[in-house]
């Protein structure tokens, strides 16, 4: 089985958490024509994390690097959920029950329905299980163009 196919690159952007950062992020990756798919926003001790699904991970590292933003990628995978009642709970039961931990996720919800990004401690496993269980993962190619 091809897991890879399922193996999103998601940016995360370290920076001061102070008024208009994420403004100069976002121009930043407008200007290079770069579309914010999704993202989250995280705090810890003077500092955010901002967590983004981008269609040019490359292209937007490149950009946000050279203004002096730390960056890495982190692999993460997509999973279509139920959007209703108990559609998170059936995705966090099939990994809690493999013994696989979910380290953060976020969630996005419009007219193809509910997505739920997940950063997971053993990224193959989880794709094997899920697939397994009948729910759905979005390919890489959904987020990258």
């Amino acid at each position: 089985m091809d897991t890879q196919k399922y193996v999103i690159k998601q940016i995360s952007i370290f920076s001061e958490n102070r008024p208009g950062r994420l403004a100069a992020i976002a121009h930043a990756l407008g200007e290079e024509k770069v579309n914010i798919l999704a993202f989250s926003i995280a705090e810890a001790n003077g500092f955010g994390v901002v967590r983004a699904l981008v269609d040019h991970p490359q292209k937007a590292h490149d950009k946000l690097q050279s203004l002096g933003f730390n960056i890495a990628f982190t692999d993460v995978i997509a999973v279509k959920m139920q959007d209703k009642p108990g559609g998170l709970f059936e995705v966090a039961k099939i990994l809690g029950d493999a013994g696989i931990n979910i380290e953060y996720s976020y969630a996005y919800s419009g007219k193809d329905g509910a997505v739920l990004i997940l950063r997971v401690d053993q990224v193959d496993d989880a794709i094997t299980k899920i697939e397994k269980s009948g729910a759905t993962l979005m390919e890489r190619s959904v987020f990258h163009g």
